[in-house]
């Protein structure tokens, strides 16, 4: 029952608040973007020898949705350090999460690289087209969007209209809209990835191209592994979790939506030093 629910994670956050300097705090963070693949790479590194997962789930959401309550409350989340050590058989134990909204949020990477000076993030984007597709069939479903994807895209504007400043200027605020209707805004990915390069430097935001990553998945994951200090390792499978299947878009649409991310799509290439794969 959600009663009972609602007492036993406030019981672990207290616990995990009270036993935080015990805790490992995060060597690496998987931003987002929204349905770029994040819920496979959450797996995968999971599976990971040398990496033990967050204790309560995938996405914390404190840089973005719950800030205000602290890095003993965000570092209550993650394992116990003398756990983290029996679990991982030979080498240093390290730990992560990921939590979706982290790359749009206008706040988020200011924070975390003032929290979390030595984190390296990982920013997975994947053709920014498809990306706005599948993110409105997922606000469907969770119904939190009603209106058809073009009338959708046509409301992006008005409905997001003051978010960014509001988040930017007042910690306390949050936006459903900017949250759950930015379908075009969010495929901007270099503007965003901008931010996290300025905060912490070039060298610690690692740029995953999932169309890619999915093409090839062991090799792609061996790389990454390799840019974040881990053992190489690779996976037996990797399959497309969370994936949702939607009809096809027309292509006029697609094509109006290629052109819109074609400037977008460019600096994107620069941060990469390569053109998208979606674009090559």
């Amino acid at each position: 029952p959600e009663p009972g629910l609602g007492a036993v994670r406030a019981g672990v956050d207290t616990f995990g608040a009270l036993t935080s300097g015990q805790r490992l705090a995060p060597d690496f963070i998987v931003l987002g973007a929204q349905r770029a693949g994040t819920t496979t790479m959450f797996r995968l590194l999971s599976e990971h020898p040398q990496v033990v997962r967050p204790t309560a789930s995938k996405g914390i959401g404190f840089f973005d949705l719950n800030y205000d309550k602290g890095m003993r409350w965000y570092l209550g989340h993650f394992p116990l350090e003398v756990v983290a050590r029996r679990k991982v058989a030979d080498g240093a134990a390290h730990t992560f999460e990921s939590s979706g909204y982290y790359l749009f949020h206008p706040m988020a990477a200011e924070r975390m690289a003032r929290d979390l000076p030595g984190v390296t993030v990982i920013a997975m984007v994947r053709d920014p087209v498809d990306r706005a597709y599948s993110a409105h069939s997922h606000e469907l479903g969770r119904g939190f969007e009603t209106e058809p994807f073009e009338r959708a895209l046509e409301l992006e504007e008005q409905r997001l209209a003051g978010a960014h400043q509001r988040l930017t200027s007042d910690p306390r605020f949050h936006s459903f809209e900017h949250r759950h209707h930015a379908y075009l805004a969010r495929g901007r990915y270099a503007e965003q990835i901008e931010r996290y390069v300025a905060a912490m430097g070039a060298e610690r935001v690692v740029i995953v191209d999932a169309d890619a990553f999915f093409a090839d998945p062991q090799t792609e994951f061996g790389e990454l592994c390799r840019r974040l200090g881990l053992r190489e390792w690779r996976p037996e499978k990797v399959e497309r979790w969370n994936a949702r299947s939607r009809e096809t878009m027309s292509a006029d649409l697609r094509q109006r939506l290629m052109d819109h991310f074609a400037p977008h799509d460019e600096h994107l290439a620069r941060l990469m030093g390569r053109t998208p794969s979606w674009r090559a």
